[in-house]
């Protein structure tokens, strides 16, 4: 059986070599990229061909791909490459793979037109100015059909590896069997879905109370899946670090149960926690791990491939043996791994890297998507972009004297565009087309000095610098999904702070095309209701389905209350005060142990929290500070034993109130104020506006289904196993409501007051 890769991919693995350069150049956006492309062939004769499918085989292997150009009469193929910088920024890996791939299509298209020569240009366009360069040679074709065979060759020794490799994962998947003896409640149902979903090439929204074991229950049916349909990659996508530490787990556990799991298991952790060097820049000039990198990458890449199981820790290790840069070296590997696990952006992002690998490798990927509640705010997260006047100032004092009028020029537009806003808030309909303009010419100044200065620059104007690429990225695709705002400290001076900022609200835009690229998807959390919610905002297929697993617990495990006599309406805030911490001594009186009490605020977390210690100093508490470092909320768990007793006050939403396990006595209730909704102000208002003009449950989609599932999601940190007690209070007269009822879980038994 012939192994199929593109020319692309085969220069990629045989051609690149030397350091590791990545020095920051913009580069051009895929519209941009495109209209270079067509420019070039307009320039050219009218005979000249463009996007020339072409294919060929070597014992074993078949080669397949696309010239960007080819003139019949010269005959000249040509490879078009755009850019945004200066063409002596284009690092010389780069420039050896280009050389490659033009000399690999000048081949083809000798062998297919019974050429004798060719003549091969790289074309070089840059994107501004519109100034091509190219030095074309001409090539026998013997040399060609020479230069073809080594670079298959090369290639065809891992090709062999990777099917023989590829065919051993799926006998092995096949023969998998679960993880542990029987399913727990709803596992099973959960997992029949999931396959379902998988096999039938479709979407799959899982709502499953937290505790069941969803992540082993969603992974072991897409890897039989994978298995028995031959699909390309799973890709687990998590929000945060502990559900990217459960699959990890659930992984193990599949591969202890498992003799010989053929399965590459990748984890990819941020930039900053694996970078070993993070006071240099990534270039051989600067980094020891980047000079030679792509020399000494194919040893690496085979040791990787032998581990298998290839956590953050192994990838360190064999990047230290082989000296070259862990997180580089976890990136390549994302091309040969067949499980990925790691954060949304690596999928979703606007540079994802995972998708790019899959749309340019046409890859059948399948995706688990972990705590997808989240994904609505991650996604608009991704895709907004703010400039700060202050930091403009900062970076501008930073600067090198031969930028400072380009700044200037930035600051100027600035005013002019926004000097006449009264209000502290406003809403654009466009972003100043001056202000872009003046933007581009910063960042491409930017470009050039960072090119001449291999340390790179001050840390603030280096920021400035990727949130102005940001926002220009953003302002290209600027539509009916974003906002564009500017928000003015004090409109009565002018020199005071003012905030730009390009904002999305609805993630469909983005993430849609995600969705579609993949073979099938499943979502899965605690909290995926109502279903046309997360349909509408995440741009997934019509034909999407919906399942609410059973829950494995029964309701005489949790008590629910709600306090109906209680209202935490902003203006009743401090009201509600002294009913709040009556209840919480109350129950705590009743029975001594560990609980959380989750506040909209710290502010209203604070006054309640002071309250509390006042008339009833007997009661031990400790509270969630802003801004904590890891190793400080992991001691705050770690003060919730099965002997200790306290509340520990926290943010609703925050990072106490997900994500967490306190199983036993570690936990036996929580204390829930206010329903979660986001804070009523101008930007909440618009979105209101705009989910209302677009769905119409504006106020439903901007504040009501956020707030609850946060609710429902701190509260599900109480019961976290079948043998678990507890006790939740819902303090708000709204959750009596029929519409707040609907959306908490069915298997709560809720009664309407304290006892």
């Amino acid at each position: 059986m012939n192994y199929r890769v593109s020319v692309r991919s085969l220069v990629e693995f045989t051609a690149r070599r030397g350091d590791l350069d990545l020095r920051f150049t913009p580069a051009p956006t895929p519209e941009e990229g495109l209209l270079g492309h067509q420019i070039i062939a307009k320039r050219r004769p009218v005979h000249y061909e463009s996007e020339v499918l072409l294919s060929g085989r070597y014992p074993g292997l078949e080669v397949t791909g696309r010239a960007d150009g080819y003139d019949p009469i010269a005959p000249c193929v040509e490879e078009v490459k755009t850019f945004r910088s200066t063409l002596e920024r284009i690092p010389d890996n780069q420039r050896h793979v280009h050389l490659a791939q033009a000399k690999i299509y000048g081949w083809l298209l000798c062998q297919l037109h019974g050429l004798s020569e060719i003549t091969v240009a790289v074309v070089y366009y840059h994107v501004i100015t519109g100034e091509e360069f190219s030095e074309p040679e001409t090539y026998a074709a013997i040399e060609l059909e020479r230069f073809f065979n080594q670079h298959c060759e090369t290639f065809l020794a891992w090709a062999e590896t990777e099917t023989a490799h590829r065919t051993r994962r799926n006998v092995s998947l096949q023969a998998m069997t679960f993880a542990h003896p029987s399913y727990r409640v709803g596992q099973k149902s959960l997992a029949n879905a999931v396959y379902r979903a998988a096999r039938d090439e479709r979407v799959l929204l899982a709502q499953a109370t937290t505790g069941i074991g969803k992540t082993l229950a969603t992974l072991f049916p897409q890897l039989k899946a994978m298995g028995e349909y031959d699909r390309d990659r799973l890709f687990f996508l998590t929000a945060k670090t502990p559900g990217r530490q459960l699959a990890l787990d659930a992984l193990q556990s599949l591969r202890r149960n498992c003799y010989d799991l053929q399965l590459r298991v990748l984890e990819f952790v941020a930039r900053d926690k694996a970078c070993l060097h993070k006071d240099k820049v990534c270039h051989g000039e600067s980094c020891p791990l980047a000079q030679g990198f792509y020399d000494r990458l194919p040893a690496a890449r085979e040791a990787a491939v032998r581990h298998r199981w290839l956590d953050h820790e192994q990838i360190q290790r064999i990047a230290q043996e082989h000296s070259i840069c862990p997180y580089y070296l976890a990136q390549e590997m994302a091309k040969w791994a067949d499980v990925f696990v790691g954060d949304y952006n690596y999928y979703f992002d606007m540079s994802a890297l995972l998708f790019a690998l899959t749309i340019l490798r046409e890859w059948r990927v399948t995706l688990l998507i972990d705590e997808a509640h989240n994904l609505v705010d991650r996604a608009r997260a991704m895709y907004t972009a703010s400039l700060d006047s202050t930091a403009l100032e900062a970076a501008q004092h930073s600067a090198p004297t031969k930028l400072r009028r380009h700044f200037q020029r930035v600051a100027e537009a600035w005013h002019r565009a926004f000097r006449d806003q009264t209000e502290s808030y406003q809403r654009y309909d466009l972003v100043p087309d001056e202000l872009l303009k003046a933007l581009q010419r910063l960042v491409s100044e930017l470009t050039d000095v960072l090119s001449e200065r291999p340390s790179g620059l001050p840390a603030e104007l280096m920021r400035y610098y990727f949130n102005a690429l940001l926002f220009l990225r953003l302002s290209e695709s600027f539509g009916e999904h974003s906002l564009f705002d500017v928000v003015v400290a004090d409109p009565s001076n002018p020199l005071t702070p003012t905030t730009l900022t390009l904002r999305n609200i609805l993630p469909a835009r983005f993430l849609a095309n995600r969705f579609n690229s993949a073979v099938s998807a499943t979502l899965f959390s605690a909290t995926l209701s109502p279903t046309a919610y997360f349909q509408d905002l995440l741009g997934l297929p019509e034909n999407t389905q919906a399942l609410d697993v059973a829950s494995p617990f029964s309701h005489d495990q949790l008590r629910v209350h709600i306090a109906q006599h209680i209202s935490t309406r902003y203006l009743d805030r401090l009201q509600s005060i002294a009913p709040i911490i009556d209840c919480m001594a109350q129950q705590f009186r009743a029975q001594p142990g560990n609980y959380l009490a989750f506040f909209s605020s710290y502010s209203y977390l604070e006054t309640t929290l002071a309250a509390l210690q006042a008339t009833h100093p007997q009661i031990p508490t400790l509270a969630q500070q802003p801004n904590m470092s890891e190793a400080e909320r992991l001691s705050f768990l770690e003060r919730f034993r099965d002997d200790s007793t306290q509340i520990g006050f926290c943010v609703l939403g925050g990072a106490f109130a997900e994500g967490i396990d306190l199983p036993g006595k570690r936990l036996i209730g929580a204390f829930i104020t206010t329903l979660g909704l986001p804070a009523r102000n101008d930007i909440n208002q618009e979105i209101e506006r705009r989910m209302d003009a677009r769905f119409g449950r504006g106020f439903d989609y901007a504040y009501f289904y956020p707030g609850l599932q946060k609710v429902v999601q701190a509260a599900g940190r109480v019961i976290r196993t079948e043998h678990d007690r507890g006790v939740v209070y819902l303090l708000d007269e709204r959750y009596a409501r029929s519409q707040a009822l609907a959306l908490l879980p069915s298997w709560w038994r809720i009664s309407g007051g304290v006892d």
